[in-house]
């Protein structure tokens, strides 16, 4: 699956586009000043108990949450 393949699944899974997952990490305290703080477990966990969301959209989330990818990414 294509990393947008993955952004959309996500949004028609949770409703939630990545913004909301950035401000919902930080509001968990995974982020300081738009830093990540935790490792990709910590995430993928996250949003596996409160997302139902599997290993590869929780690495998507990450990535994002990560730095290393954006919304426009391919």
């Amino acid at each position: 699956m294509s990393f947008q393949g993955y952004l959309k699944t996500i949004k028609e899974k949770t409703g939630k586009v990545p913004a909301d997952f950035k401000l919902l990490a930080a509001q968990k305290g995974f982020t300081e000043d738009g830093v990540l703080q935790v490792k990709a477990t910590e995430i993928t966990k996250w949003l596996k108990e409160d997302f139902d969301l599997g290993h590869g959209h929780g690495m998507a989330i990450f990535a994002i949450l990560k730095g290393l990818k954006t919304e426009n990414s391919q």
